[in-house]
């Protein structure tokens, strides 16, 4: 009896995977290509949200599907008018949505560590979050009193290297005073985030993606920048007013403003507490 060979046996898998629905055959690669698609526009969602693109993708499908049915329709003039309109679409996209391509390309540059099984077990965060909310909070406190403006991340899981990267390294640890004469008005670090990562300042002077959603105009630069960069990472931006002196928290593309120093350590121990757990229990699944 012959042998079956290996192509044979992958016809066999794949028609396996083969199933019906109705008149329209539906594979198990369809179903990988629709999961695909469905991921694409979900982030394509997220790097768009708040602003007024989803608006033009909908006249852009509704050009494109417009041109389908001329086709089909045979209407030479009215189909070479909209082929024209696709044949750019592409450089036409590129343009008016690149604020939007960037920040979906902030959002995969900044890939989630919490996949990386060894980083997991020997990532630092989880003992040292607690700690440095107290000296965070009192420097808020002080720069609140004095009208200090000021801009830390603090990085949780997403990776900040695009960020730290463009600022100066300092690499110090945390600490009230640090803080402080970072945020000294005219001192030469003052402008731009500071980046905290464990237990250390891991630079200053970064400049953050401002958002493109529509926010007050009461925000100013440094509220932009904190929602901005809330939007594309898990990290938590706190931000102190230069006019008001009031402090603001931004997570998950939110800010919440005018929050009092004993609030904004609850809130930051919520947070970490909620991160350790979260942490903990998929070290266990793995």
């Amino acid at each position: 009896m012959p042998r079956p060979s290996d192509s044979d046996t992958l016809k066999d898998i794949i028609a396996l995977t083969k199933y019906t629905m109705g008149f329209v055959p539906f594979t198990f690669i369809d179903f990988i290509d629709i999961i695909l698609v469905a991921a694409i526009m979900f982030w394509i969602y997220r790097a768009t949200r708040g602003t007024n693109a989803p608006y033009i993708i909908s006249g852009i499908i509704m050009i494109y599907l417009m041109w389908v049915v001329v086709r089909t329709l045979n209407m030479e003039l009215l189909s070479n008018i909209l082929g024209q309109f696709v044949s750019v679409g592409v450089i036409a996209l590129i343009i008016v949505f690149q604020p939007e391509i960037r920040r979906f390309l902030q959002m995969i540059g900044m890939r989630q560590k919490r996949f990386n099984f060894i980083a997991r077990i020997f990532n630092r965060n989880d003992n040292t979050s607690v700690t440095i909310i107290a000296p965070i909070v009192q420097a808020c406190r002080e720069m609140s009193a004095h009208k200090t403006g000021a801009l830390i991340v603090i990085g949780r899981q997403s990776d900040l290297r695009l960020i730290t990267e463009g600022g100066i390294a300092i690499d110090a640890k945390i600490s009230t005073p640090l803080l402080e004469n970072i945020f000294f008005k005219n001192a030469p670090l003052h402008d731009g985030a500071v980046v905290i990562e464990g237990d250390r300042i891991v630079a200053a002077k970064c400049i953050l993606p401002v958002t493109q959603s529509d926010v007050p105009k009461s925000y100013g630069t440094r509220h932009r920048a904190a929602i901005g960069m809330s939007e594309i990472s898990d990290a938590i931006i706190l931000v102190v007013s230069e006019e008001t002196g009031g402090i603001s928290i931004a997570h998950g593309g939110t800010i919440h403003r005018d929050i009092a120093p004993d609030q904004l350590a609850n809130l930051l121990q919520r947070h970490f507490g909620a991160n350790r757990q979260k942490d903990r229990h998929a070290t266990m699944g793995s």
